[in-house]
């Protein structure tokens, strides 16, 4: 399903201001109880909104685009 992909986190070139509620959280273990959770639910750090600068999706397969006037690359790292 390639529309799945469009939400695919572990894309590359992601923008660095795309976010999602994967970050704020690291599991040790994976449970295989527990169903992996990608909820779809992506944000822009700039906007707080499911739109970016542009107007554009704030959504993986949207976010990688260098051709973005609002994309960021990988941040620096101090």
């Amino acid at each position: 399903m390639p529309e799945l992909d469009n939400l695919n986190p572990n894309r590359p070139n992601l923008c660095s201001s795309l976010r999602w509620k994967g970050l704020f959280y690291t599991a040790t273990e994976k449970d295989p109880e527990v169903q992996a959770s990608n909820s779809g639910y992506f944000w822009c750090l700039h906007t707080q909104l499911c739109l970016g600068p542009d107007g554009g999706l704030a959504e993986p397969g949207e976010c990688d685009k260098s051709g973005r006037g609002c994309y960021k690359g990988e941040a620096p790292l101090a």
